[in-house]
């Protein structure tokens, strides 16, 4: 990896338990950063987001959401059993059928 190009990593929610700590005692967002080792937007960021919503845990998304439920799974994977030919295209219409 070139020098120039930095490596994102989480704060673990310890850490961001603490610099909160340091900062609900009046400390300075930079002196924080500076104990931490990272860059003081980081730990701004932190702070905004613990004043407004009273936590600083990250919500964890995987991105996109999911198109079927678990129940929509296994109903796929029946089909799929059954009738070994069909095509997706066809598995999805069936689906949609019996589900609506």
């Amino acid at each position: 990896m070139a020098n120039n190009q930095s490596v994102r990593r989480h704060l673990d929610a310890f850490t961001r338990g603490r610099m909160i700590g340091k900062l609900e005692e009046g400390r300075s967002v930079t002196s924080v950063a500076a104990e931490f080792g990272i860059a003081h937007s980081i730990v701004s960021r932190l702070w905004r987001q613990f004043q407004t919503t009273g936590t600083a845990i990250r919500g964890f998304s995987s991105g996109r959401p999911r198109g079927t439920t678990p129940a929509d799974d296994k109903y796929i994977v029946l089909q799929a059993r059954r009738n070994r030919r069909q095509t997706a295209g066809e598995i999805a219409r069936r689906m949609t059928q019996a589900t609506g």
